[in-house]
């Protein structure tokens, strides 16, 4: 038992040492795993027992003020770690087949590690959706897919900052960080009252995108040798967003062209209803006056 125990401990220990990367390890929840994880259990116990038992006998709490300010925070935050992900690699000097980690301690190495970091924060500011939901009772919105997303990215962004912040991985923040720039740019609209229902469907469909070009981003890593950036994230993000794909292109089919399908399908019974109808009634109408 003793010899099993050591063991786990040296594995632990080369997971979270000696793999990671030394310059982002006193970087706020990275040093180790427990703390994101106690985050995330904290926020999934909430979201799906203490938040519904507590609103049960509550009514909705009215938030639109507080959701505009975190919409605007939320625009600012992704539009400024976009602009700098493309000024400090992505309009130019990084290679979009491969592009390695600067693992020195160069000023610019060391921002894009803190530019890692601030997306890895933005993901657990994304949390505050789910509560907002929840305080707001509209618990049908919280589903698998957006507990997934959520849950999700924000592992796969504390992974980033703690073994891979730079390079390669960063063109998904860089297309994630647009999406969400336009994503709440729409909620920000709502909660003014401002009818932006017609953005639904092409947000869904900008998500979709954004996975399938991140799919092929990594699955380049397969035939570029030797570029300085390791294969194993592929094995991850690769499977990961064509499951992505599946889950949104589902909800896409079943909101989008289901749903329009069954509305379009209920007018045209309807009509036919009404023009048949009409034609009884008017046939009743010429007995009566035969008779």
């Amino acid at each position: 038992m003793t010899a099993i125990l050591g063991k786990v401990i040296t594995w632990y220990k080369y997971v979270n040492e000696d793999l990671s990367d030394p310059r982002t390890k006193d970087f706020f929840l990275v040093g180790s795993p427990w703390p994101c994880l106690t985050l995330i259990g904290l926020y999934l116990y909430f979201i799906c027992n203490l938040g519904p038992k507590f609103m049960e006998k509550r009514q909705p709490f009215e938030l639109n003020r507080i959701l505009q300010i975190y919409n605007v925070l939320q625009i600012l935050l992704n539009a400024y770690l976009f602009y700098e992900a493309l000024i400090n690699g992505w309009l130019g000097e990084y290679n979009y087949f491969c592009e390695p980690i600067d693992y020195s301690n160069t000023p610019k190495a060391l921002k894009i590690t803190r530019l890692v970091w601030l997306y890895f924060f933005i993901k657990m500011l994304d949390l505050m959706d789910t509560i907002f939901f929840v305080l707001r009772k509209k618990q049908t919105q919280v589903t698998f897919l957006h507990l997934y997303h959520h849950v999700g990215i924000l592992i796969g962004a504390w992974g980033a900052v703690k073994y891979l912040p730079g390079g390669h991985v960063t063109f998904l923040g860089l297309l994630n960080t647009f999406v969400h720039t336009v994503m709440y740019t729409h909620y920000l609209l709502a909660s003014m009252k401002i009818n932006t229902n017609s953005w639904k469907k092409y947000i869904t469909q900008l998500q979709l995108v954004q996975f399938f070009i991140i799919t092929l981003h990594y699955l380049q890593l397969a035939w570029v040798k030797d570029c300085g950036f390791p294969l194993w994230p592929a094995y991850i993000m690769v499977p990961q967003n064509l499951f992505m794909i599946i889950l949104f292109g589902d909800f896409y089919y079943k909101t989008y062209i289901k749903e329009k399908t069954a509305i379009k399908m209920a007018t045209t019974k309807s009509e036919i209803n009404g023009i048949s109808a009409e034609i009884l009634n008017g046939k009743l109408k010429d007995k009566s006056k035969e008779q």
